[in-house]
């Protein structure tokens, strides 16, 4: 996923190795939550259909799921303006 190849490259680069570590370990927990139970999280008011978590008060990520799968739609900064969201999910 290219945004979050980024977001991996921007906080290696700007920020201390430890920051980095902690939010990939924030990301993991976050995903295999979704994993065992996707509907603990609610459901976003901006695009319907989809699920978000939020990994820290910085980033969320946005998905859908079905019986067999999981989708991750966006990983998404939450600096930036709501609207780019729409542009981002669309599928």
């Amino acid at each position: 996923m290219k945004k979050l190849d980024s977001l991996l490259v921007y906080l290696e680069e700007e920020w201390p190795t430890k920051v980095k570590l902690n939010f990939i370990l924030k990301l993991d927990k976050s995903f295999k939550q979704i994993q065992n139970l996707p509907d603990s999280f609610s459901e976003s008011e901006q695009i319907k259909g989809l699920r978000k978590c939020v990994v820290t008060k910085q980033t969320t990520v946005f998905y859908k799921y079905s019986e067999t799968t999981i989708d991750v739609i966006t990983i998404f900064d939450n600096r930036q303006n709501p609207k780019s969201l729409k542009k981002e999910t669309k599928q």
